[in-house]
């Protein structure tokens, strides 16, 4: 959309839109170099938390929310609800209030203090969920008798809607292609950790049709194998990820085997990248660089991996992420010296970024 003066802009749903689109995806992949059980490594990592929330949820929720406006299932003046773990609540509530909506959020009141905080930053009218009242299971109920009861509630169902996976097969999967093929590489596996399976499902499907060979490894933590088991076991420390149930949008019979890493481990490779690379990402980008070396491990040193770097750390900074984690001794972060990162950019004259959505 070209500017056209303030006078004359007409602040539809389309120009809303079209705007958020300029601020959302098309993020630098990153080459992060590192030495690990002797070896030169590099592993390729999306940088997400370029987004305009942070996160890569705001790709799902832009998806989302333009595909319920041309459905017609979402209209102006109708109150949008989610049930989240924090990431993509603040996507939807951003998005939301952009767009002119009510954004009610219900989430699981053992969240981060800065995902609340966020999300009555963002206008979002947040109901806290107890373990007692069913936690994620209770607050996507939560939004469903909602719906019921009122008649201008959209649900826009992150766990279960496919336009979750669409926004990733679309744009960061073909992004991804295009930007290893910038300096001639075809990925060989992509991991990811799994909290809606979006981004695993979607990229998968990209990365696929491009390259049939590519392994695609969905991660759990390890103190809950919800993947592995079938259900909720156990309780971890990388939110966002192995909530209480595998939702309908994950297939893993489409997926190669399940990841698993330590939620310390994790949060030990998190707190490096931030204080020796710069890099302030999130617990579970630090779950998916030690997944990352896991399956190259299993390809071999020189293999083309990537992952996804999810979001910032400014959501963690009241957890055990700001705290000195104790080291195990099957953890791999203190063994892996981190070197530095090359950024490679999007570039949209890349044949894989031309089939991007506007």
């Amino acid at each position: 959309m070209a500017f056209s003066g303030l006078s004359s802009v007409d602040f539809c749903e389309q120009t809303r839109l079209s705007s958020l689109a300029g601020m959302i995806g098309r993020t630098p992949l990153l080459a992060v170099h590192l030495r690990w059980k002797g070896q030169r490594r590099v592993i390729f990592a999306k940088a997400e938390h370029y987004n305009l929330t942070g996160s890569i949820k705001d790709r799902m929720a832009l998806n989302i929310l333009r595909c319920a406006y041309a459905s017609k299932a979402l209209k102006p003046g109708d109150l949008i609800a989610e049930a989240t773990s924090g990431n993509a609540g603040i996507a939807i509530a951003a998005l939301g209030r952009a767009l002119g909506h009510t954004v009610r959020i219900y989430m699981p009141d053992w969240m981060s203090e800065e995902r609340k905080s966020l999300l009555r930053s963002l206008g979002a009218e947040l109901h806290l969920v107890s373990r007692e009242e069913g936690g994620f299971l209770g607050a996507i109920a939560a939004t469903e008798a909602l719906a019921e009861r009122r008649d201008d509630v959209f649900l826009s169902q992150q766990f279960a809607n496919c336009e979750n996976c669409n926004a990733h097969e679309a744009t960061t999967g073909p992004e991804l292609l295009g930007q290893l093929a910038s300096i001639e590489l075809t990925p060989d596996a992509f991991i990811a950790g799994v909290g809606t399976g979006g981004t695993v499902m979607g990229v998968g499907r990209a990365l696929r049709r491009a390259a049939p060979h590519v392994k695609v490894h969905p991660l759990e933590p390890a103190e809950s194998p919800t993947l592995s088991t079938g259900y909720k076991t156990g309780s971890h420390r990388i939110q966002g990820v192995s909530d209480d149930f595998i939702p309908s949008i994950v297939k893993l019979d489409e997926l190669d085997s399940v990841i698993s890493v330590s939620d310390g481990d994790a949060i030990l490779m998190a707190q490096k990248l931030a204080s020796e690379l710069g890099l302030a990402v999130g617990i579970s980008s630090g779950a998916n660089l030690i997944g990352a070396l896991a399956v190259q491990d299993q390809l071999g040193s020189e293999s083309t991996v990537a992952t996804i770097f999810c979001d910032d750390n400014k959501k963690y900074l009241s957890t055990d992420l700001a705290r000195e984690e104790p080291v195990k001794p099957d953890y791999i972060s203190p063994d892996v010296e981190l070197i530095g990162f090359e950024s490679i950019p999007y570039e949209a004259s890349t044949p894989a970024a031309a089939s991007m959505i506007a």
